[in-house]
């Protein structure tokens, strides 16, 4: 959880407490400023979890790198091998 999230459930509950107190005085300019306060917490708490979904994206990733090179001065060929095909280059 990131301070996105943290935020934004914040803001919800601020907003949401706005928002009834706003409901309870009758003071509808207070009810709107809730409503206000929580869709901005929903939106934040959007974007955090966008984000932390990214980063673990990101560290679950692995990147696997197997290349063999074979240089052969005999024949003068040279094979480069890796792990979705192979070449051969002659100079």
């Amino acid at each position: 959880m990131n301070r996105d999230r943290v935020k934004g459930a914040i803001d919800e509950v601020v907003g949401s407490a706005k928002r009834a107190a706003g409901e309870l005085s009758g003071n509808t300019r207070l009810q709107v400023k809730g409503m206000a306060q929580q869709v901005k917490g929903k939106v934040e708490g959007a974007w955090g979890k966008a984000k932390d979904t990214v980063r673990d994206a990101v560290e679950n990733t692995e990147v696997h790198i197997d290349t063999q090179v074979k240089l052969s001065r005999k024949d003068s060929t040279v094979d480069i091998e890796d792990n979705k095909n192979s070449d051969t280059l002659k100079p």
